[in-house]
């Protein structure tokens, strides 16, 4: 009997592995992968939407605040955001796949029931242990997914920072884009300003094209940035990289024209800058352009030398400090465009070549100002009598700086420089002319004979060597009653202005009001507005890359869904014939 009960259970054992290999196994098995890849997927997914979707800083994958400016979103957080889904979701899926394989061998070999479920616990830890295959192909999918919205997105990035950084090159070249400091201590050329954000006032040392965005870069305010001087960066407050002294408006978008006035002690370079000032004023307001001080203690001061002009007394002796530029911001009609910066040093600074060496400025200007007093020359001021030399004691003052020895200095600094101190232009300027003419000296000078008269009464050597250095020399007369409009002419080409200045309206004699009206400190360009989104969110480029990954990842997801379904229909017809075959 006992015989008979065995082998009876031998053959229900048979039996039921029959059954569960042919006819349970082919279709528990497939399901059971379906259904662990699919909870892989899911479960990847929804750690994915967690890490991808939250539109503030923080989160699974929080962002963090820059000490300046975010970096492009594919240059760094987006890897962070691909190993805060990867670090989460695999030791998940690992620990439920372990847990649910051990409690089903647990489970399986309690009793003896479990030599007649093998089959089942077969199917079911094989289709766990299989669906880490899909699980590993979906996470492979990810990392893929991941490197192509990369490497498309760094190519176009790339494209953009190249193209931008190209025609903000051709820009600077074809308008011969001069950045140079302003201030004391100073007057470094400048390749990039330091700019301010209008919305935090954080400063940006390397607003261009690069890691940080390429037509953009987002501060830690969540203000957007222009990149380049095309794209508006000028209309943002600029700085000095070297001092932090603050640069004009428009700077990078206009050449900055340094303008040195070169002369002794009391040559009457203050009285020729504010004629010249004036004149530029009335030129510009006559072609309806625009004409302004870019700092206003600069226009207080020149309303205040006006206004000594206007009475009838002298201008204070200039400061021994290093001069601050006076900086004008001149537009004329047809896109003429000039950033001048006026330098009027104290003349004791050319008294030595120490002092002369302190004058940076003078490493960056192709054009420069000589002031000659006429009467601080030797043989002029040995061939006055006793009667002219009161005159000219009562109505200006002389210097006692002989011109060739100021220039001599002048022109020693220079030819330190990379070109040998080559210059476009050169305008001699002989000041105090409405005296001179009184003289018996210079009674026949005319402006058409300033060089030769030069020449004769002692400076034919330096004549001649400006002549060597620069391109172009003109000679000018000036005097308390020379025309504004010729003083306009000669700062115009000086400037660089003359060629691409239209010619002056012929018009009536402008009223004293105009043409003693101060220039303003009127911006001339509009203020960057500061638009962008609150700091505490994520910039809008990292959103906008999070959901084009969590896009692709949908549709990633979509097609190994469907290659999981695909693939299980055909084990479950390739069992369904195998179970039919043997009948």
């Amino acid at each position: 009997m006992p015989a008979v009960v065995i082998g009876l259970l031998i053959l229900v054992w048979l039996a039921v592995m029959y059954a569960g290999f042919v006819l349970v196994f082919p279709l528990l098995f497939p399901a059971v992968v379906a259904a662990a890849g699919l909870a892989a997927f899911g479960l990847y997914y929804l750690h994915a939407v967690r890490a991808l979707t939250p539109r503030e800083r923080g989160g699974p994958s929080p962002v963090a605040e820059p000490a300046v400016s975010y970096r492009t979103y594919l240059l760094g957080q987006a890897w962070r955001d691909w190993w805060t889904i990867t670090r989460t979701v695999v030791p998940r899926v690992y620990g439920t796949a372990s847990r649910a394989i051990t409690r089903l061998t647990r489970l399986q070999f309690r009793g003896l029931w479990g030599f007649f479920t093998f089959p089942f616990w077969l199917a079911l830890c094989a289709g766990i242990a299989v669906a880490a295959v899909p699980a590993a192909v979906f996470g492979l999918a990810l990392t893929v997914l991941y490197g192509l919205v990369a490497a498309v997105g760094l190519a176009a990035w790339s494209v953009c920072v190249l193209a931008l950084a190209a025609v903000e090159r051709g820009f600077m070249v074809y308008g011969r884009i001069l950045q140079t400091c302003p201030h004391p201590f100073c007057y470094e050329r400048i390749a990039l300003p330091v700019y301010a954000c209008p919305g935090c006032g954080a400063r940006h040392p390397r607003l261009t094209p690069s890691a940080a965005g390429a037509f953009r870069h987002v501060c830690k305010c969540g203000t957007r940035l222009p990149t380049t001087v095309p794209l508006g960066r000028f209309r943002l407050a600029a700085y000095c990289p070297h001092c932090e002294g603050r640069l004009p408006e428009r700077i990078g978008r206009v050449r900055i024209e340094p303008l040195p006035f070169v002369g002794g002690p009391a040559a009457g370079k203050t009285t020729f800058m504010v004629l010249g000032i004036r004149a530029l004023h009335t030129r510009a307001r006559a072609a309806h352009g625009r004409l302004a001080f870019v700092e206003r203690r600069h226009a207080e001061a020149y309303a205040a030398m006006v206004q000594v002009f206007n009475s009838g007394g002298r201008p204070a002796k200039t400061g021994p400090e290093l001069p601050l530029a006076t900086m004008l911001d001149i537009e004329l009609p047809g896109r003429v465009r000039r950033i001048l910066y006026l330098f009027d040093p104290a003349g004791e600074h050319y008294t030595g070549a120490t002092e002369v060496e302190s004058l940076r400025y003078l490493d960056h200007g192709e054009a420069l100002l000589f002031v000659v007093d006429p009467f601080a020359l030797p043989y002029v001021r040995h061939s006055l009598g006793e009667s002219e030399l009161h005159l000219i004691e009562e109505s200006a003052g002389t210097s006692e700086e002989d011109p060739a020895d100021t220039l001599q200095r002048v022109l020693n600094e220079l030819r330190t420089r990379p070109d040998r101190g080559r210059q476009k232009r050169i305008g001699v300027i002989v000041t105090k002319l409405d005296l001179l003419v009184k003289t018996e000296v210079g009674r026949d000078v005319t402006e058409a004979g300033l060089r030769d008269w030069l020449a004769g009464v002692g400076l034919g050597n330096s004549v001649r060597s400006l002549e060597q250095v620069a391109a172009e020399v003109r000679f000018f007369g000036s005097g308390l009653s020379t025309a504004p409009g010729e003083v306009a002419d000669l700062l115009l080409w000086a400037s660089g202005l003359a060629s691409a200045t239209p010619p002056a309206p012929v018009t009536a004699a402008p009223s004293p009001d105009v043409i003693d009206e101060v220039p303003g400190t009127s911006p001339m360009r509009a203020p960057w507005p500061v638009r962008g989104r609150d700091p505490a969110l994520v910039p809008l480029g990292y959103q906008v890359g999070r959901w084009s990954v969590l896009g692709g990842l949908s549709a990633a997801g979509l097609a190994l869904l469907a290659a999981v379904g695909t693939a299980a229909v055909l084990m479950l017809d390739s069992a369904k014939i195998h179970f039919l075959l043997p009948f």
